[in-house]
């Protein structure tokens, strides 16, 4: 199977006849002039009263029962007016009529020259049906016929074309008054109209001839070509059922040809070799259990580049994309460093919409693998260096193609979409599972089992650490879901795989809880002990939380616990020993005070020894757990609980706690008796001599500095720095402007709201 992506090209490549059985699609028509006797000029779209004229001067449509022409409504029921009745024309309708003509032609893979004789004009009011029959050759050369509906307002009545085992449903409502509809097939074709559900259908009917001699075309036949890509797909999908098939593609990418807009992304409207190709696949897919879609293939390419034209740079000034675009030569690109390939737009061969996002293009998809080289960007767009930057360009080319996948591996494709579109789609299968009261036998089941494997499998490891605000995460909202599904081997691997791996905030608790509930105890403990064990040196205060909740509820009691717990104690920071890395040691937020609190309200029910260690410990690094940074507002929520009384590891921090402050109380406090303050502050330049002799002057409570912005700017660094008891105020009166610096008592004041604090702290520790 690893030449797949070149045995399907390979197929695919003698297909080079363009055409197809039938052709269809729709054109801009300047409005024509139809005149029709009995009725006379008729206006399009079709008016309700002309339709009722129309009947009254028409007659029943027969067709041919062998040698006989009759007419039965049972058979075919509608109107017809002769061609010697009608007359069409007008300034534009030859050029129109040759355009479809064109078209036609085209999509029927016929290179030579054409003609197209008017045969009738039927009108399909409501009710008109013509069940399934074969044209007959009407006039010397004929292979074709071609009907144009013209502008009138209906529904129903599809016109379906079969052929050698296949079939379209071509949908002809032409209700735009500006927009004609048309389709041609191949005389031999079995064809029959729907019936018209309402409204009144104008149909202008034509047989399509060969103008020189030579064998009367025929449809395209790849008999041969669709065996064996069928043959080349049915062992793709057959290996794709197989347990660890990791060779192959998920999807196959075909690119076309020919380029084409959005609005020309469709099945019928594929020209030449991208049109045989296409109704190999589109016979050939079914055939193999595969799905067939066609798509817009996008490569976004950005990166570095360097200017190497000697005009005069444009370097302080502003200019918008048009200007830069008119210099693209004078900048070359030296390195791409992104680059995002993916498919949307999707089109089924039936025309019916796709509910299919983008998906990315993986590594091996592409068929044959080099058919995207030498491809032209369709936008290109250079940008001058400005700042720190450099010059850079971004590029985006596309291409329409044909994708297709095993059918059975639909939801293997759609988890390469990734968590935006596939845990939404989750959610839903579970909300309707659950909504049908259905067990586990019902296919929605199935269907959500299978697709939280690949989700599961594939979970995007994370890059960064998420924000503790308490909000759950994907992970939380992908756990939710697999306990409503019942899903116990899945969650088993999220948790052990996912969950454990690096970084997890604390809004996803409840959902890890909740999940492990279904699993058995045993497994349960070990998973609680595996995710502390692995994200506790980057979410410690995640995996305090965690500990704390699952004392409360978890099976076996806190007992269950002492793994996870060793696992959170051994993990504890403050020792040089066990600092983070390098690479995330800038994104740790330090040791925070719930911390401390779930911490102790977890080890003091789970094994003391642990909660004296960790109480050893942080008295140990004490610039790690700061007494007032961290213990003291821990202490305060504990003495909250029975655990500041009961619990030995927390006395031994409120005893630590309480020798800080009262040694912190004990020291004097005392009002400035005059206008001395502290006159330390780290600088010897002039200026700041000048400022250290004011603070540790008794007498003077102001010093005005006149002087240059930077000298000032730079007095007021120093003050600041060493937190001088200092108001100051710039003086913008004469030049140079002047600080004014004025003396507090903010040290005092500070002190003094420290000593009423610590003597209430003391007050509660103690009581």
């Amino acid at each position: 199977m690893s030449s797949l992506t070149t045995d399907l090209p390979a197929a695919l490549s003698t297909v080079r006849r363009p055409g197809d059985f039938f052709a269809s699609g729709t054109i801009d028509m300047p409005a024509p002039r139809l005149e029709v006797d009995g009725v006379g000029v008729v206006a399009l779209p079709l008016l309700p009263v002309q339709a009722e004229q129309f009947v009254a001067v028409a007659e029943r449509a027969p067709y041919g029962r062998g040698a006989d022409t009759v007419v039965d409504t049972d058979v075919r029921r509608t109107w017809q007016i002769g061609a010697d009745r009608v007359r069409i024309g007008g300034k534009h309708w030859a050029r129109t009529l040759e355009a479809i003509v064109a078209r036609a032609a085209e999509g029927l893979g016929v290179s030579e020259p054409i003609e197209a004789e008017l045969y009738k004009l039927l009108v399909y009011d409501t009710g008109s049906f013509f069940v399934s029959h074969r044209d007959t050759e009407k006039a010397p050369g004929m292979f074709a016929t071609l009907v144009v509906v013209l502008p009138s307002v209906s529904t129903g009545g599809e016109l379906v074309v079969r052929h050698k085992g296949r079939e379209v449903r071509l949908d002809l409502r032409s209700d735009e008054p500006s927009e004609a509809a048309f389709a041609a097939f191949y005389a031999d074709c079995v064809h029959e109209v729907l019936p018209v559900a309402s409204g009144c259908r104008l149909t202008l009917v034509y047989n399509l001839s060969r103008t020189g001699k030579g064998p009367r075309p025929e449809p395209p036949s790849y008999e041969g070509e669709q065996e064996h890509v069928v043959a080349v797909l049915r062992d793709w999908a057959a290996g794709k059922r197989s347990p660890g098939d990791e060779d192959t593609p998920e999807k196959l990418i075909y690119p076309l040809e020919h380029a084409y807009t959005q609005a020309e992304l469709a099945f019928d409207k594929l020209k030449g070799a991208d049109a045989a190709a296409a109704s190999v696949l589109v016979a050939a897919a079914p055939q193999a259990g595969c799905d067939l879609h066609l798509a817009l293939l996008s490569i976004e390419e950005s990166g570095i580049a360097e200017q190497t034209g000697d005009y005069p740079s444009r370097r302080g000034r502003w200019s918008d994309d048009d200007e830069e675009d008119e210099d693209d030569d004078d900048f070359e690109e030296v390195e791409v460093t992104e680059r995002y390939e993916h498919v949307s737009e999707w089109r089924r061969p039936d025309g019916s919409p796709s509910t299919l996002g983008q998906l990315p293009i993986r590594v091996g998809e592409i068929c044959p693998p080099d058919a995207l080289e030498d491809m032209e960007p369709d936008e290109q767009h250079f940008h001058e260096a400005t700042g720190n930057a450099g010059a850079s360009f971004d590029r985006t080319y596309r291409r329409a193609a044909l994708v297709i996948w095993p059918s059975a591996r639909i939801l293997a494709v759609l988890n390469q979409a990734g968590l935006p579109i596939t845990l939404p789609y989750l959610e839903d299968l579970t909300e309707r599972w659950i909504a049908g009261g259905n067990g586990v036998d019902a296919a929605l089941w199935h269907q959500a089992h299978e697709l939280s494997a690949h989700m599961v499998a594939s979970w995007p490891a994370r890059g960064w650490i998420p924000s503790d605000d308490g909000k759950p995460t994907e992970a939380a909202r992908m756990l939710a879901v697999l306990t409503r599904l019942g899903a116990t081997e899945r969650i088993d691997a999220f948790v052990a795989n996912v969950m454990s791996a690096g970084q997890h905030p604390k809004g996803d608790n409840a959902a890890v809880l909740g999940a492990l509930r279904l699993v058995s105890p045993d497994r349960a403990t070990a998973l609680l002990a595996r995710v502390v064990a692995g994200t506790a040196a980057t979410s410690r205060g995640a995996c305090g939380d965690l500990l704390a909740r699952a004392v409360a509820s978890f099976p076996g009691g806190p007992a269950a616990l002492r793994d996870a717990a060793a696992a959170l104690v051994e993990a504890l920071p403050g020792d040089p020993a066990r600092a983070p890395s390098r690479e995330t040691w800038w994104r740790d937020p330090g040791v925070q005070p719930g911390f401390v609190v779930d911490c102790f309200n977890a080890l003091a029910r789970v094994d003391k020894t642990l909660a004296k260690r960790a109480a050893d410990h942080m008295l140990a690094w004490p610039k790690t757990y700061g007494f007032d940074a961290v213990l003291v507002p821990a202490l305060r929520q504990l003495a909250e609980t029975r655990l500041i009384d009961d619990a030995a590891a927390v006395r031994r921090l409120r005893d630590a706690c309480v020798a800080h402050l009262r040694a912190r109380a004990a020291e004097p406090l005392e009002a400035p008796r005059d206008w001395r303050r502290s006159s330390t502050v780290g600088c010897p330049c002039p200026h700041c001599g000048e400022l250290s002799r004011f603070l540790a002057d008794p007498a003077r409570s102001t010093w005005t500095f006149k002087a240059a912005e930077f000298d000032r700017s730079h007095v007021e660094g120093t003050v600041r720095n060493a937190g001088c008891d200092l108001d100051l105020k710039t003086d913008r009166h004469g030049r140079p402007y002047s600080l004014v610096c004025t003396k507090n008592q903010a040290s005092y004041d500070r002190r003094a709201k420290q000593r009423k604090e610590d003597l209430a702290d003391l007050q509660l520790f103690d009581g």
